[in-house]
């Protein structure tokens, strides 16, 4: 098994520090991550997925002698260090001035079922990861004291392969844990921290792994251990794999098991953070702990373990809530509700939206409002929706007044900005740009930068979209041992000189995939226009149990092979975050129809922003409160597809959407992106780019996310006002 002491080992002198950046995920959101790693042999970094543990370990002596040798290499990495040290060490952070009663004695705790750090970690599965992922990294960068706890998937969540149907299988690899950036935590005699759970009238024992995100530790724990029954080792097999008892006893890892985790490693966290209700056992466990410290009864100790959760509600639709059987329940906490000296009405009842219904199902989103001090939504709207949908709990609050209000997600920049545009911030914007993204005076001075500044570099990472996107359809092809005329033509695929679509996300109904194939004949038109084309990529993934989600798919595969468009619609698969990346930089346009208000909040439009993209989207989630248009209704920074109006008629809300987009690309879109001067500069269309970076980017990011958690749910009363967000140095 490759440990970091290992890795230092076998690396020469002038390289050692590698192995100290390669075990800490901070490397991957500077501005060197390019090539860092990637220079020591490119190939072998493509082919481990980007994993520098991986690469160092294979790496020969005779290649890591030559880099050794090289001085230009040697001063890099040296600075990169003497950075990452500065960055570890600095102790006048952010959050020490605004909070200082959150210490690191007393951190918070963040649990949830998914966090999307880097594409070598693939323990995520889509938006919910991502923000976790995201939400760790500034939280690092602000200095905000905190852990973090999820399970460690032994095979993650699937690898997506499209058969010669276009009909989506699911594959499963197994995750190489002793060749990744995870340090498996042992105690003072080298021995594996365990700790147990009782599920299903057996003891289960879970290990910790830990990952560095930065300043933050993340804590994954694994069940995958020879001392387990065979069942019980693969309940971290699979992210949202198997059937509901799997889903409840991964939740009792993460909720119950997580709290145990952190006692077992000596930390008291000041405040638990669950994010989404997977993690709402914990609160149980806190209680339990409470009363066997205290000896007093759990409704004597419930106000004080209130005092110390907070939850964030992700999902907009009372079904998308795990809830469990009584029955179930009874299987699993039987023997744990004495525990709490509660019977098991008192118990279900903790559960239940309404109170002495025998047939009412247990609600971990219901568990975690009653069990938490604060609750919020996601964007404004996904506040209004959620105290809407959750009134019944609270029957004597008219519907503003139910106890939850909203923190609109953002992203991490300093992951989602291309490099060559973080260039061109800091030449226009200054220096520091990337440690002040929550400043909109900073962001103000994006209109001084020249258009073709702008407009060729959004032109590279356009290209470098289209190479990406060439290289995964013909691997995928020849996957699928299609014509060898259809695998050479993927080198046809898509033109830098066209106006390029974005569409990646989940391949869920709600998010509507096909909206743009309504009208098939009128889709048709707009993309095989010769004088005025269009282009598209697709990209995302179908949960393997939603058959609606894969026929979306399939008919997008089956409308990318239409004779009039064949170069001008793609669809990559196994999207990832490596590919996420390449999609917000380079396209022009970001496609988002969900229905409404089903979308809570979304954040790939945001990392859009900052790469000079266009948003269109229904006015849902987060693009309520982005969307910015004039005297007359014209958008400034984006477009908004259909009416800002919520109807249950389907069809409806389906053909008054579709019929607005191809309006807006008829006569909107298209004719801006094709007013160019004689050398093909677009600049009406670079002031809407202009518009769109600096209206959203100083909102929709996470330092000013976790500025508002900090001030508003973790330590409220802070005063944020009296200090700028600015994050700690980069490298």
């Amino acid at each position: 098994m490759t440990t970091i002491e290992t890795l230092r080992a076998k690396l020469p002198f002038p390289l050692k520090r590698l192995a100290d950046l390669a075990y800490n995920y901070w490397w991957s959101w500077t501005s060197d991550r390019l090539s860092l790693f990637q220079s020591i042999n490119p190939d072998e970094w493509q082919r481990c997925g980007h994993n520098p543990v991986a690469l160092l370990d294979s790496a020969s002596e005779v290649r890591l002698a030559k880099m050794a040798c090289d001085p230009a290499y040697i001063k890099r990495v040296k600075a990169i260090a003497s950075q990452f040290d500065i960055y570890m060490s600095e102790k006048n952070v952010w959050a020490s001035r605004i909070a200082p009663q959150i210490s690191h004695e007393r951190p918070v705790a963040y649990f949830c079922a998914e966090f999307g750090i880097h594409e070598s970690l693939p323990i995520y599965s889509g938006g919910l990861g991502i923000l976790a992922g995201d939400h760790l990294k500034s939280s690092s960068d602000l200095g905000v004291p905190m852990v973090a706890v999820g399970l460690c998937y032994r095979q993650g969540y699937f690898r997506q392969r499209l058969n010669q149907g276009g009909w989506q299988e699911e594959n499963y690899v197994d995750n190489p844990f002793d060749r990744m950036a995870l340090e498996l935590m042992k105690n003072q005699h080298g021995e594996p921290i365990v700790i147990e759970m009782e599920i299903r009238q057996r003891r289960v024992k879970a290990q910790i792994w830990l990952a560095r995100v930065g300043r933050v530790n993340l804590y994954l724990l694994d069940t995958d251990r020879h001392d387990n029954d065979p069942i019980d080792r693969w309940l971290t097999g699979h992210l949202y794999g198997g059937n509901i008892e799997t889903r409840i006893a991964q939740e009792v890892v993460l909720g119950i098991g997580g709290v145990r985790a952190l006692e077992a490693l000596g930390i008291n966290p000041s405040v638990c953070h669950l994010n989404e209700g997977h993690a709402a056992f914990c609160t149980l466990e806190i209680a339990r702990q409470e009363i066997q410290r205290t000896g007093k009864s759990f409704y004597d100790i419930e106000a004080a373990v209130r005092d110390r959760c907070v939850f964030t509600t992700h999902t907009p639709v009372p079904a998308g809530h795990d809830v469990f059987s009584s029955d179930l329940m009874d299987s699993y906490f039987a023997h744990y509700w004495p525990t709490l000296g509660l019977s098991r009405e008192q118990f279900l009842s903790l559960g239940a939206r309404r109170l002495g219904d025998p047939w009412e199902p247990f609600g971990m989103t219901v568990l975690a409002l009653r069990m938490c001090r604060a609750a919020n939504g996601v964007s404004e709207l996904h506040g209004e929706v959620s105290r809407k949908m959750w009134k019944i709990l609270y029957p004597e609050r008219s519907e503003e007044k139910v106890p939850i209000g909203h923190i609109t997600n953002g992203v991490h920049a300093r992951t989602w900005t291309a490099p060559i545009m973080g260039d061109l911030y800091s030449e226009y914007l200054g220096e520091d740009w990337s440690t002040n993204v929550a400043d909109p005076q900073m962001w103000a001075k994006v209109d001084e930068i020249p258009d073709e500044e702008i407009w060729w570099r959004h032109r590279v990472l356009k290209e470098r979209l289209i190479a990406h996107t060439r290289y995964k359809v013909k691997m995928a092809r020849q996957h699928r041992s299609e014509e060898h005329y259809r695998i050479e033509a993927a080198d046809q695929l898509l033109d830098p000189n066209v106006l390029t679509i974005g569409f990646a996300r989940r391949f869920s109904p709600y998010k509507r995939g096909d909206l743009l194939l309504r009208d098939a004949e009128r889709a048709l038109r707009i993309f095989g226009n010769a004088e005025t084309p269009v282009q598209i990529v697709f990209a995302g993934k179908a949960h393997p149990h939603d058959e609606e989600g894969k026929r979306i798919i399939q008919r997008l595969m089956e409308w990318c092979k239409h004779n009039a468009i064949l170069n001008r619609v793609a669809l990559i698969e196994d999207y990832d975050i490596y590919t996420g990346q390449k999609l917000v930089h380079g396209v022009d346009v970001w496609l988002n129809n969900p229905r409404r208000p089903l979308e809570a909040s979304g954040t790939s439009g945001q990392k859009v922003c900052f790469n000079g993209g266009i948003n269109c989207s229904v006015l849902d989630g987060w693009w309520c409160e982005g969307y910015k248009a004039d005297a007359n209704g014209k958008g400034i920074n984006g477009w908004a597809i259909g009416e800002d109006a919520h109807t249950s008629d389907q069809e409806l809300q389906d053909r008054i959407d579709s019929e607005s987009l191809y309006k807006l690309l008829e006569e909107e879109i298209v004719p801006l992106y094709y007013d160019q001067d004689e050398n093909g500069v677009p600049h009406r269309w670079i002031q809407m780019m202009k518009a769109s970076i600096k209206t959203n980017s100083p909102l929709f990011n996470t330092d000013r996310m976790i500025a508002d958690y900090v001030t508003q749910v973790y330590a409220p009363g802070s005063a944020v006002g009296s200090q700028p967000i600015r994050a700690s140095v980069l490298a």
